[in-house]
C-alpha cells in the first residue's frame, strides 16, 4: 500500500483543516500543517487586504520545515483556502520548496462560494507530478464553518484517494 502525506494550510475559519482532518481520519494517513515563518496578524480585514497584494505580486512567504519529508510519500494530498482567486501564498511556497516529481498529489480547496482558479493553479505548481483526484469545497459565504458542499461528496472523494492508495 502506498503512503500518503497531508498537508495543507487554513487560516481563519480552520475550514481546510476540517476537510485535512476528514481525510486523515478515514485514510490514517500524516497530517501537517504548512506554517509561514511569520504569522498573518490583525483583523480579518488587514490580512484579506494583505492576501490580496501578496497574490498580486506572486508573493511566497517562508514556511516553516515541515516534520513529514514529502519525498518519503507516495501519495501527497494539499490543501488550501481560496485567497484571492488561486492558493494560499503559504501552499504556493509549499510547492516551490518540495519537489512532488513522480508523485501522486491531490489537491483540495475550500471557498466561499469563490472558488477562481485554485485547483488549476495547484496543478500548474505540482508539474511533473501524476494527478489524483481533486476536490473543491464549498462553505457559507459568510466566511463562517458551514459546509455548503454536501457531506457524501466529500465522502466520495475521500474514497477516491484512499483508492489511489491502492
Amino acid at each position: 500500500m502506498k503512503k500518503l502525506l497531508i498537508v495543507y494550510y487554513s487560516w481563519s475559519s480552520g475550514n481546510t483543516k476540517k476537510i485535512a482532518e476528514m481525510l486523515q481520519s478515514a485514510a490514517g494517513a500524516d497530517i501537517e500543517a504548512i506554517e509561514t515563518v511569520q504569522p498573518y496578524a490583525g483583523s480579518y480585514e488587514d490580512v484579506v487586504e494583505q492576501a490580496q497584494k501578496e497574490v498580486k505580486a506572486g508573493y511566497q512567504p517562508e514556511i516553516k520545515k515541515l516534520k513529514h519529508d514529502p519525498a518519503a510519500y507516495d501519495v501527497i494530498a494539499v490543501g488550501t483556502p481560496t485567497w484571492w482567486y488561486t492558493m494560499a501564498p503559504a501552499v504556493s511556497s509549499f510547492f516551490s520548496g518540495h519537489d512532488l516529481s513522480g508523485k501522486t498529489v491531490c489537491c483540495f480547496m475550500t471557498n466561499a462560494g469563490w472558488p477562481g482558479h485554485v485547483i488549476r493553479d495547484m496543478r500548474k505548481a505540482a508539474a511533473g507530478s501524476g494527478n489524483g483526484p481533486d476536490m473543491e469545497v464549498r462553505f457559507d459565504a459568510e466566511g463562517g464553518d458551514q459546509m455548503v458542499t454536501p457531506q457524501y461528496a466529500v465522502e466520495e472523494w475521500i474514497k477516491k484517494v484512499q483508492a489511489a492508495l491502492q
